[in-house]
């Protein structure tokens, strides 16, 4: 009678050293790499966050243009909101010129009228000024969306350092004996 074929164990054997670091080594990348983007994000939370203790302060929309450009000849016409604003601190005048921290163009000429309108020449509105520097004023706060996302890069720190501890604390392999061989 013939003997039936054997089955493959059920358990798996134990990972290599080189096996165990390259998980390790994995782990970590993983980990630093969530680490990184957790200070991103927590870095743009911050720094929008700060312009919150600023000084409002009154002021004056005395230019309101957009400025079209094609920054190369292939790429799409870029449109830029140039606003000036004037405002008064601890007695000096000012002119401020960013809406938001960083300002950027946009290629949606709808999203650039849209802006435009929001600050027409000769509105009174506040602004919000760097105590710090004065020369340095937005009319727009940043957002705070980095903080409400901050916990997907932290999944891969813990899963990244999960990864590591765990393909560390795996035992070595231990040699394997052929019965009847010492």
């Amino acid at each position: 009678m013939p003997t039936p074929p054997s089955t493959p164990s059920q358990s798996h054997p134990p990972a290599s050293n080189a096996g165990r670091w390259w998980l390790a080594a994995m782990g970590l990348f993983l980990a630093l790499a969530g680490m990184t983007f957790t200070w991103v994000l927590w870095r743009a939370y911050s720094r929008a966050e700060e312009t919150r203790a600023w000084i409002a302060t009154p002021c004056t929309i005395t230019t309101s243009t957009i400025r079209s450009e094609r920054p190369s000849p292939n790429s799409n016409i870029a449109h830029r909101i140039d606003v000036r604003y004037l405002y008064q601190f601890n007695g000096q005048n000012h002119t401020g010129t960013r809406i938001k921290r960083v300002d950027g163009a946009t290629t949606h000429d709808e999203r650039a009228q849209a802006t435009l309108t929001t600050y027409p020449i000769g509105m009174q509105t506040v602004c919000y000024v760097n105590p710090s520097d004065p020369t340095i004023a937005i009319l727009k706060h940043g957002t705070r969306a980095a903080l409400y996302s901050i916990w997907f890069p932290l999944l891969f720190v813990v899963g990244g350092l999960g990864i590591a501890w765990t393909a560390i604390r795996r035992k070595s392999p231990s040699p394997v004996h052929s019965p009847g061989t010492l």
